[in-house]
């Protein structure tokens, strides 16, 4: 008898299975922040006293009044499906917010709702990215973008920028980034992993040059608008004639502290906001109908919690840089918003410890995990492998004791 794929012969033992999974998913990049989590996660399972300072998220619980709001919505029964766009009420929560915080005005129809702000990324790119379409994104850059824009049939283009000058692009270096195939532009201010933000200085350098290019589309990723701690947000979006073109990127992860709620949300053009409507009903259908009921507590309701943990990053930024100040050859910029630090460690790669040598920033990182017991992310998954990423949504007696055992392995290398 034959023996089929994944059969067993005629001696009863299992033959080698022959199926796999697609070459789209091959050519997706895993995430390095979620790697190095897991390493993490594995050496404290081991016993050893671990410090992460790899994972990009608030450490503080959801406020009350959001938790409240959740539970009455499961009490009044609104535990069905819900619209594709997301529910009407939470869309006009939505449109408020935009008015009140950012000075742009829309209309429910203009929102949709996601599960989460990377799903609304995803959405955006295979909506409306053709085959060799490309995509201008300043490098550093979050982690995921480059695989959204390969996985959508499109090609990224990076900005390269430097910490001397604060990972910002010059408005020159788009204009030469733009050719006819040009479909994009992509960006996030406050930026992760550089904790840069665009001012409006910036934002305007850089309409001057998108102006004319009208049919480039702007995607602006505001998820970390109300961690700033210098100045205020300005959203690209209320720029004279960029209402139009943007897609305004946002949720409710990083300000609200509802990671695990998963809840993004788009506003938009109204073509696109219907391409991502079409889209997500075939793939997922409307977003969790509980955390919606709390998204519009969260956008109504009092920001004190949100202004209250926006200061404690701001204490713990100062430390960080401080501490971080003392380790001679980094290189650091001043983040202005977000909770990430990424200081360039080019003075250190090349060098050896033990007779082996630190060839990147993916050996570096690496390395401080084994010989400091600090779980970083290399800046190769941001577009800037001179670089590693430190997060710091943790305590202060942590984040003191992970820069000193920092300083303490890198003084190692020679």
């Amino acid at each position: 008898m034959k023996a089929g794929r994944g059969s067993n012969d005629e001696n009863g033992l299992s033959l080698p299975c022959m199926l796999h999974a697609a070459q789209r998913i091959s050519e997706i990049n895993e995430s390095e922040t979620l790697a190095m989590t897991k390493l993490a996660r594995e050496l404290k399972e081991a016993g050893k006293d671990v410090i992460s300072l790899s994972i990009g998220e608030p450490d503080f619980n959801t406020p009350e009044h959001i938790g409240a709001a959740a539970i009455r919505a499961i009490e009044e029964g609104y535990t069905h499906y819900t619209p594709v766009l997301g529910f009407q009420d939470f869309r006009e929560a939505i449109c408020r917010k935009l008015q009140r915080e950012n000075g742009l005005s829309y209309q429910a129809s203009e929102i949709i709702v996601s599960t989460g702000a990377k799903h609304t990324l995803v959405n955006i790119m295979l909506s409306v990215l053709n085959p060799g379409d490309e995509v201008i994104i300043p490098a550093p850059y979050w982690v995921s973008y480059p695989s959204m824009v390969r996985y959508a049939g499109g090609v990224p283009v990076f900005l390269n920028t430097s910490v001397s000058n604060d990972y910002k692009p010059t408005p020159e270096q788009l204009r030469a980034a733009i050719t006819p195939k040009t479909k994009i532009f992509l960006f996030s201010s406050p930026c992760n992993p550089s904790g840069t933000v665009f001012q409006p200085a910036d934002l305007e350098a850089y309409a001057a040059v998108l102006r004319e290019f009208p049919d480039i589309l702007v995607v602006s990723d505001e998820i970390y608008e109300h961690i700033i701690f210098e100045g205020s947000h300005l959203s690209i979006a209320s720029l004279p004639g960029f209402r139009e073109r943007t897609a305004v990127v946002n949720g409710l992860s990083k300000g609200y502290a509802m990671t695990g709620w998963r809840i993004g949300y788009m506003a938009g053009p109204q073509w696109l906001v219907k391409a991502c409507e079409k889209l997500q009903g075939v793939f997922t259908s409307g977003a969790n109908s509980i955390a919606q009921k709390a998204g519009i507590a969260a956008l109504d309701g009092t920001m004190e919690p949100t202004w209250q943990m926006r200061e404690v990053f701001r204490s713990r930024r100062n430390l960080v840089l401080g501490e971080l100040a003392k380790i001679q050859g980094l290189k650091l910029n001043v983040p202005e918003g977000a909770f990430y630090v990424f200081p360039d460690v080019s003075h250190f790669l090349g060098k050896s410890y033990q007779g082996k040598q630190i060839p990147d920033s993916v050996a570096l990182a690496i390395y401080l995990l084994n010989e400091a017991l600090v779980a970083t992310v290399a800046g190769d998954a941001f577009g800037m492998p001179e670089c590693i990423r430190l997060s710091y949504a943790t305590d202060e007696a942590s984040l003191v004791k992970a820069c000193s055992r920092m300083k303490e392995a890198l003084e190692k290398l020679s």
